[in-house]
């Protein structure tokens, strides 16, 4: 009787073994073919849109590395932009060297920046990872300020404001590639974003993984039960700088040039932004913030000099609205979309949409309007917004974004009822398993 109760169990195991690595690797097996054909789609395929995309995937690890220190061991950094400058240094200069005669192929250019990031983050990991909290975010500011004004002083190795060039086309050939087209650069940077995106995801279900959650969440109790939140914190924030590296040694062969301010505040304010927006402590969340950025800072800025007054605005409101960042709003509705409820919810949304258009269209008036007579008086009073030319000294256009300001928002919050109402009905349906 046991033999016979035990023989199906065991001959499901094997299936039940490969359908859970089916399971576990398939969103894996899904990036890789996204990646794969993302250049080749209608509006990507162009040296722009590789490029953005380039730009895209450096980001994605510079925020992951980001996410390792901030979302999953607690360690606010005003000053990450240092692993990451310093790393883009190593590569460029092995990239010089690769261009005077160094027979070293140039896709392992990037293994260079991780092992400067790496470097650094050691030396600098073991004083500043002594404490937490405040005193951390404030040593590492400090931290930050000294090696920018370092590589200011350093002229010889910075290359100053004007910073230091190379080239990636000169130097031994691997399998052909020369990397004079985005094309080639954006496959080497996908390639390498997959990699590193795949050790972080597995670093972080490793024992010395799951303590940084454990030190991020009560390091007390951490401390107890044998552990040292110091090392824990001291690891963690070497393989972050490590990371942060390699995202240094990507952005140096896009780029071909380093100069100051890869190590400067505003690179690392940048990397918060992404981290923040896209949802702290999620690992998605972190991607999804790097592409929303660049995305932001890429094409916004093509079409108001205020872009980065947008941006700011956008990391209030997910702030103060959205605290779970874009992927804790994905995560949210998740459960609803199985639901007979969840067009209801749609529906919803599709009529609070109209006036929140409405109520968007006169603020971006009003700001665009002010921007150009408070930053560009010289330019004139008449400005082009969305095709139209408005008179900005004229009192019209101030009175008709002020219409649609009030109206819009008056009728949004009209619409705040339904939109409640079909979220109770919809989250009511998901906790009874989908009956009503």
């Amino acid at each position: 009787m046991n033999r016979r109760s035990g023989a199906p169990a065991a001959a499901s195991a094997p299936g039940g073994a490969a359908t859970d690595t089916v399971r576990r690797y398939r969103s894996w097996a899904a990036a890789v073919i996204l990646l794969l054909i993302l250049p080749h789609v209608p509006g990507l395929d162009s040296s722009f849109g590789r490029s953005m995309l380039s730009q895209m995937g450096i980001a994605a690890v510079f925020a992951l590395s980001y996410n390792l220190l901030l979302g999953q061991t607690g360690l606010l950094s005003f000053g990450h932009a240092v692993y990451f400058g310093l790393g883009a240094y190593a590569a460029i200069h092995l990239m010089r060297a690769i261009n005077g005669g160094l027979p070293l192929p140039m896709p392992l250019v990037p293994l260079a920046g991780a092992a400067g990031g790496l470097a650094v983050g050691l030396v600098f990991g073991a004083v500043t990872t002594r404490r937490a909290g405040v005193v951390f975010a404030l040593i590492s500011l400090g931290v930050g300020e000294l090696v920018f004004a370092a590589m200011r002083m350093l002229q010889g190795f910075s290359g100053g404001e004007e910073g230091i060039t190379a080239d990636r086309s000169h130097g031994p050939r691997l399998f052909g590639l020369d990397f004079t087209s985005q094309l080639q650069v954006y496959y080497l940077i996908a390639f390498w974003a997959l990699v590193a995106a795949a050790l972080m995801h597995f670093f972080m279900r490793t024992p010395v993984g799951r303590m940084c959650n454990a030190v991020r969440d009560n390091p007390e109790r951490a401390e107890f039960i044998g552990y040292s939140a110091q090392r824990v914190r001291f690891t963690a924030f070497a393989v972050a700088a490590m990371f942060a590296g390699l995202a240094g040694g990507l952005h140096a062969i896009n780029y071909e040039i380093v100069a100051a301010e890869a190590v400067g505040a505003a690179r690392s304010g940048t990397v918060l932004l992404m981290v923040y927006i896209g949802g702290v402590s999620n690992f998605i969340g972190a991607i999804l913030g790097a592409i929303t950025i660049t995305w932001l800072q890429v094409s916004l800025s093509d079409y108001t000099a205020a872009w980065q007054l947008y941006l700011g605005l956008f990391f209030m409101a997910i702030v103060l609205f959205a605290p779970g960042g874009l992927a804790g709003l994905i995560m949210m509705h998740a459960p609803l979309l199985r639901t007979a409820a969840f067009p209801g919810l749609l529906r919803a949304y599709a009529v609070a949409l109209a006036p929140a258009v409405v109520m968007l269209a006169g603020a971006i008036m009003l700001l665009e309007i002010n921007y150009r007579l408070s930053t560009q008086p010289e330019a004139g009073a008449r400005i082009t917004l969305l095709h139209v030319s408005l008179d900005a000294a004229s009192p019209w256009p101030w009175l008709v974004a002020a219409l649609l300001l009030g109206a819009g928002f008056l009728a949004f919050r009209r619409t705040w009822p339904g939109v409640t109402a079909a979220w109770q009905r919809a989250t009511d349906e998901a906790g009874t398993g989908g009956t009503p």
